[in-house]
């Protein structure tokens, strides 16, 4: 099999290139970079005029199977990963059950496999069933084909416990990722703490209910000397802490979303939970000094936090409705209009080079002997419709809006799964992790 991108603006910055290539791709892998390349028999994508970038990675993903497959499932959430530019998910353990067994875990692999769309990578519990506790079985769970250990949705609340799992897993490959809220600081709020919640009279979370378990999380990180992620910064003070980590040597890193990235809180004046999300959306300040943040290399990565609930469930009432929303199939257009100017070198650095670094998976490259995982993507205008993902979560704040860039064609390992606006049918494939063709 063999599959010819010809045409495009070829961006790999792990090997330094931005330049017009064409790219050829066969049996999976990355075979030729080039001017003019052909090759007999090739299935041709056409990229004159956009740009061919290694495959996107999000890192941070909800696919609710098992247990809440009427909110998604691992074959629509990964449909809706390829069609928003994403050869790869790392799927978060917040599912019921919770991803704390190797059974479960080699579950969502096999599920995944059977899906043979994008590649998911699942991500296991820190504690057993997220119930800060009890610690999970690393090894096995690391052996069933978790690439990190987080509780997201929840915070391990004692610093004991946590400390304990770091040191315990501290040889196993993979970092610790926190969701880090303060639960007492935090309340039963549905938005951020300032001026537009005294207005509403809305229960608020101050941002120091996330700067504080930032700080205690990136110590323990130095402490024990186990890689930690911090997921969906959104407060000025927590980009501090994280500079402040590596300066000591941490190995510390962090990741944005592009909803934090373009919001503010100001979108509650009709009580409407389109914009509730944890951590809540924050105020200018918190906004420009995220954006800076990704201008100076402090965050590592662009993750959505894709998060799809039911059109009823999010049009309850605000106190009880639950917490985020859609993202795989808006992220490409919507970080691009929240930092229209960013390099592209960088953009693909964050969506791409770096979640692969950070998790430890093939990918992030075009290098020859690279997994044959491409994203191509254009400067073309659209306007988001929800009720055309392939997501079965139709709710995003980004719903009506248009955007200036959108993924084009999506390729893993070498099949076109995504061009043009539709998934297409595909081959099973090996998940790069167990195939001898894909390691480099």
């Amino acid at each position: 099999m063999k599959t010819l991108v010809r045409g495009g603006r070829l961006i790999d910055p792990a090997q330094r290139i931005d330049a017009l290539r064409d790219l050829l791709i066969e049996n999976g892998v990355v075979v030729a970079i080039g001017e003019h390349l052909t090759a007999a028999d090739a299935r041709i994508v056409e990229a004159a005029g956009a740009f061919v970038a290694p495959g996107f990675i999000d890192m941070h993903v909800h696919l609710r199977e098992p247990g809440q497959t009427r909110k998604e499932t691992i074959a629509t959430g990964a449909a809706a990963a390829v069609a928003g530019g994403f050869t790869a998910v790392a799927c978060m353990p917040n599912t019921e059950p919770a991803l704390d067994s190797p059974t479960i875990v080699a579950d969502v692999v096999r599920r995944a496999q059977a899906a043979a769309c994008a590649r998911v990578y699942p991500i296991g519990a820190i504690t057993r069933a997220r119930a800060g506790l009890e610690l999970a079985p690393y090894h096995l769970l690391r052996d069933a084909g978790c690439v990190a250990f987080s509780d997201d949705g929840a915070t391990v609340a004692s610093a004991r416990v946590l400390r304990n799992a770091a040191r315990y897993a501290r040889d196993v490959g993979g970092p610790f990722i926190s969701h880090c809220e303060d639960g007492e600081l935090k309340g039963d709020a549905v938005m951020n703490e300032g001026v537009n919640s005294a207005r509403l009279g809305l229960e608020g979370s101050p941002g120091l209910a996330e700067d504080v378990i930032v700080a205690r999380d990136l110590l323990i990180a130095e402490d024990t000397g186990k890689p930690w992620h911090i997921a969906h910064v959104s407060t000025a003070r927590s980009l501090d802490l994280v500079r402040w980590a590596r300066s000591r040597g941490t190995a510390a890193t962090c990741e944005v979303t592009p909803h934090h990235l373009l919001f503010v809180d100001d979108r509650f004046e009709d009580y409407r939970a389109d914009g509730k999300v944890n951590p809540p959306l924050r105020v200018a300040h918190d906004r420009a000094a995220l954006v800076a943040g990704v201008r100076d290399g402090t965050i590592d990565v662009f993750a959505t936090d894709h998060a799809p609930h039911g059109q009823d469930e999010k049009a309850q009432l605000l106190s009880i409705a639950p917490v985020g929303f859609s993202g795989l199939e808006i992220a490409v257009g919507a970080y691009a209009a929240a930092i229209p100017d960013l390099p592209l070198v960088r953009f693909v650095e964050l969506l791409s080079t770096n979640p692969a670094r950070i998790l430890g998976v093939p990918g992030g490259s075009l290098a020859v002997g690279s997994p044959g995982d491409v994203t191509v993507f254009a400067q073309q205008p659209w306007t988001v419709d929800a009720r055309r993902f392939y997501s079965r979560g139709k709710n995003t704040p980004f719903d009506g809006m248009t955007l200036a860039r959108r993924a084009l064609a999506t390729i893993v390992a070498g099949d076109v799964v995504y061009e043009r606006g539709t998934v297409l049918p595909h081959r099973p494939f090996v998940p790069a992790a167990l195939s001898p063709l894909e390691v480099h």
